[in-house]
């Protein structure tokens, strides 16, 4: 059985450590994440003489639009026994969280490496349980507004620095795992969210269901080690000696870990003196087509699953159980990895993304023409589960399809243009409805990206690029069609080097019976 479970989740003591610290994160991040998905939904005004009168067993779709949050009672509106957050400005919160994504996005990359990767998370976990705690005390719409985007910062830098360490806390043959585990610990967190917004209806009781379990959790979190590669690059020796010590088994890894480390690292220092070195790389057509590509699956992507993920409530069934739904369709990811060994990089991003944009037109004309709301849910939760997929396939497919020297950059790159998605996402549907021409690019965007995955190579099982050469010797798809498809270092297939081979047999055989004529 130990065997069995070390073949299939390759993890040594200390990366389970810091692999289920990292998930009880992730686990609380899912909660703020999807904040706006209850909050649009909901009238925030309330009566306080109706307060004790209020009926949330009633779960229609007819009547999920006029749902009551109680808050707490200004002095300014005591008179009127009556407390009110603008709904209007309130519908802006998801714009705001994204906004606040694209400017962590922007500065965690920087922060992270000057400061640590350990530093920053610390730093945001601590805003991100007091975010909540000070908006349950303070119910206004310009401060929801602010929070939110104080949220969408933090969130951005916690899984960024998450989904790093425990990448770098694994060894090669296993960087897979973390991701996965990662992100099915965020579904999880996505289908308490649904059980604890139907169980706490209270304004404040709400938001401190969701700040004090963080606070309590925050002593955890610092027994987090640091990013082995920060270390490494800032003599960071002693620290790595602390946690060698804590078993022969952690140290043993440990040494491949480092061992491994520090062959990329060495790489990645390579050419980085001359000063017009990174400009020469952005200038091949390679990486130019590979960033357009990347870039245009993360726009994609970002549409389709955040425009899913928050129009929960516009499917036509119970807000609660959608949103219940919407995290379990997340679930099979945990599979991911067996399926990447067996189908590769490339061909798994094309499936996903064809099924995606399949289910998306399918749930499109469906909720046109029929009236069946819970196969609309389940189209639209299906093309969500594809793009999530999608998404767990990119952090792995974008770090093996470009050279060590820009990795990060390109990597970067590609992250803004998810954010991007997301944030014209919130902006085209603020409360959450699908649009027609919503659902048209939802549908139409996978289809284009599956197209696009075919200019790109296959990376399973071949070393990470160095340089740009190292990119243009990957294998490709070959277009024969095209008289340009070849390239010149391209080698031949075993069927064409036999086909060959008889060609130049024939022609030496007509060379020698043409001597043989004049001979004679």
């Amino acid at each position: 059985m130990h065997s069995l479970t070390t073949r299939c989740f390759p993890m040594r003591t200390l990366e389970r450590t810091v692999c289920w610290k990292l998930s009880l994160i992730i686990f609380f991040t899912a909660f703020l994440f999807f904040l706006d998905v209850f909050a649009t939904h909901s009238s925030l005004c309330i009566a306080v003489d109706d307060i004790r009168h209020l009926d949330f067993n009633q779960e229609s779709q007819e009547n999920v639009s006029h749902k009551i949050w109680p808050v707490n009672i200004s002095s300014e509106d005591t008179q009127n026994s009556t407390s009110c957050l603008d709904a209007h400005i309130m519908a802006y919160g998801q714009t705001m969280f994204m906004i606040g994504l694209l400017i962590g996005s922007a500065f965690s990359g920087v922060l992270s490496d000057r400061y640590g990767k350990r530093i920053l998370l610390l730093g945001c976990c601590c805003v991100q349980a007091a975010v909540p705690l000070a908006t349950a005390l303070l119910p206004y719409s310009t401060f929801y507004l602010v929070a939110r985007c104080i949220t969408g910062i933090t969130c951005c830098g916690i899984h960024m620095c998450c989904f790093s360490l425990g990448v770098e806390w694994s060894l090669p043959d296993g960087r897979i795992w973390p991701p996965t585990l990662l992100s099915f610990s965020f579904s999880v967190g996505m289908m308490c969210l649904a059980a604890v917004a139907y169980v706490v209806r209270g304004w404040m009781q709400f938001h401190l269901m969701l700040a004090f379990p963080q606070i309590i959790c925050l002593p955890l979190y610092f027994s987090i080690p640091e990013s082995p590669r920060w270390l490494l690059l800032n003599k960071g020796a002693d620290v790595i000696n602390v946690y060698r010590a804590r078993s022969p088994e952690d140290n043993k890894w440990l040494d491949q870990l480092l061992d491994s480390l520090e062959s990329e690292i060495g790489r990645g220092k390579k050419s980085q003196d001359d000063p017009d070195f990174h400009i020469a790389q952005f200038r091949s057509p390679t990486i130019v087509l590979r960033l357009l590509v990347m870039g245009f699956i993360g726009l994609a992507s970002a549409l389709t699953y955040y425009g899913i993920s928050y129009s929960v409530g516009h499917f036509g069934v119970n807000i609660y159980l959608a949103q219940f739904f919407s995290g379990l369709s997340e679930a099979p990811l945990l599979g991911l990895p067996l399926l990447l060994a067996r189908c590769g990089r490339r061909p798994f991003t094309m499936i996903s993304l064809l099924v995606s944009g399949i289910s998306s037109l399918l749930s499109l004309l469906v909720s046109r023409f029929c009236d069946l709301p819970w196969l609309v849910m389940t189209l639209a939760l299906m093309a969500k589960l594809c793009m999530q997929s999608t998404t767990c396939v990119s952090l792995l497919y974008g770090i093996e399809l470009f050279p060590t020297v820009i990795r990060q950059k390109c990597f970067g790159m590609v992250n803004v243009c998810y954010r991007i998605g997301s944030i014209v996402n919130a902006l085209v549907a603020p409360r959450g409805e699908i649009p027609l021409p919503a659902m048209i690019c939802y549908s139409s965007g996978p289809f284009l990206g599956t197209a696009l995955c075919l200019l790109l190579p296959e990376t399973s099982g071949i070393p990470l690029p160095d340089t740009v050469l190292d990119c243009e010797k990957q294998p490709r798809l070959q277009f024969q069609c095209l008289p340009c498809s070849r390239r010149p270092n391209d080698r031949p297939t075993e069927g064409e080097d036999t086909d060959l081979n008889e060609k130049l047999a024939l022609e030496s055989e007509y060379k020698r019976a043409a001597l043989s004529k004049e001979t004679l």
